[in-house]
Formats: C-alpha cells, structure tokens, sequence
C-alpha cells in the first residue's frame, strides 16, 4: 500500500513563496510518475504540475513561471516551490502518485491560504 504524506501549506501573504512537500512510501518511487493538484472551495480538484519518473515535467497555465515541480528518488519524495503567490492559489493541495499501470494514489492534502 503506497502512502503519501504533504506537508508545506500554511498562510502567506500575495507575492510570498511556499514549498511543498509529498513523501512517498514504498520501494517504487522513481518509477512513478508524480503531481500535484489543487481543489478550492466549491471547484473540482485540478492538475497543477506533473513529473514523470524521467523528469519531464507539465504545468498549468495558471502557475507556469511561477512554480516548479522537482523530485527527489533517493528520499521518495517530491516537491513544489511556489513563488509569486496570489489569493486565488488558495486551495487544498494534493500529491498524487501514478503507477505504470495506471493506478493512482492520493494524499490527504496540505493547505495553502494565500491573504492580500
């Protein structure tokens, strides 16, 4: 059974950086595919930044040039480094964790408010 674990939300002000963080459990690691999504209040939880066990990575238009996805195989975890933040990146953050069969695994979610 895979795990994830985020950590790395809080409250930060318009223009602030946060980095998230997602460890994974399990021996599989870097051979998945990773990402993150976000789901604000009342919206359906979507796709802010993948990474492939290659390293390629995709984003939203909404944070591209101000977010980067990065991976870390020998700690089984991955990161997003927010920069630029604006109030409307407020959102429940999830990692997600892809199998080369398919199958998805979820974290429970870290919490970014980001205040005027």
């Amino acid at each position: 059974q895979v795990q994830l674990v985020e950590s790395g939300g809080g409250l930060v002000q318009a223009g602030g950086s946060l980095r998230l963080s997602c460890a994974a459990s399990g021996s599989i690691f870097s051979r998945v595919a990773m990402g993150w999504y976000r789901q604000a209040p009342g919206k359906q939880r979507d796709m802010v930044a993948t990474i492939t066990s290659g390293g390629s990575t995709n984003y939203a238009d909404s944070v591209k040039g101000r977010s980067v996805i990065s991976r870390d195989n020998a700690k089984n975890t991955v990161y997003l480094q927010m920069n630029s933040l604006k109030p409307e990146d407020t959102a429940v953050y999830y990692c997600r964790l892809t199998t080369t069969l398919g199958m998805s695994f979820w974290g429970k979610g870290t919490l970014v408010t980001v205040s005027l």
